[in-house]
């Protein structure tokens, strides 16, 4: 425990503004020599023992902006199971965020979108697909690629209508008949997916 408490003491001894080390915070932008000195700081203190990853070992640079406005959205679209559309160039997505539709057209500001039971449509040229998410996150990249995450998905034509009635009619009359808050929740959880589930058949 002593050598833990030695290597934290000289590794994060604060320093002067003139004299910026790789572990300051004063740091004013990304070092690339950043990790290569840590590692020669950590073995001078702790030689015996290798050192620990930092952040930047599992992150790829970001992708560069480009200078024009792209012709094209890139989404990719994955399920855990499955990955539904791989690099796919489009003209425009339309997202359920919590916050109402969305829509993401080329060159859409950098977002992060928490996605709710509804529609996905993928827009290309005059072919518009459905897909029905339960949720996920939608993440838009500056540069035109939109990474769209979901739990669950299914095309909206192989949704079977007649399902979706009875099984929307056993919530409600769950939610009716519920007396604790944990029954309370997931009769309403069931009535709001299956709600969804008939408004994007019907609409």
């Amino acid at each position: 425990m002593f050598m833990f408490r030695q290597a934290s003491r000289l590794l994060g001894r604060p320093t002067c503004p003139s004299r910026i080390r790789a572990l300051c915070t004063e740091v004013p932008a990304a070092n690339p020599n950043a990790d290569s000195a840590f590692i020669e700081s950590w073995k001078k203190v702790i030689p015996i023992m290798d050192p620990p990853k930092t952040p930047s070992t599992y992150t790829e640079p970001r992708p560069p902006t480009p200078s024009s406005l792209p012709s094209k959205l890139t989404v990719n679209f994955v399920l855990p199971y499955s990955s539904e559309l791989s690099g796919k160039e489009v003209d425009m997505v339309m997202v359920p965020a919590t916050t109402g539709q969305m829509g993401v057209l080329p060159g859409h500001v950098a977002t992060i979108a928490e996605l709710k039971p509804g529609v996905l449509s993928v827009h290309e040229g005059s072919d518009v697909t459905k897909y029905f998410v339960s949720s996920g996150f939608a993440f838009i990249h500056a540069n035109s690629v939109a990474d769209i995450v979901a739990v669950e998905a299914v095309p909206i034509d192989q949704i079977d209508a007649i399902l979706v009635q009875k099984g929307l009619a056993e919530f409600t009359q769950k939610l009716s008949s519920a007396t604790t808050d944990l029954e309370k929740a997931e009769a309403q959880i069931g009535v709001d997916v299956h709600s969804a589930l008939n408004s994007a058949l019907t609409g």
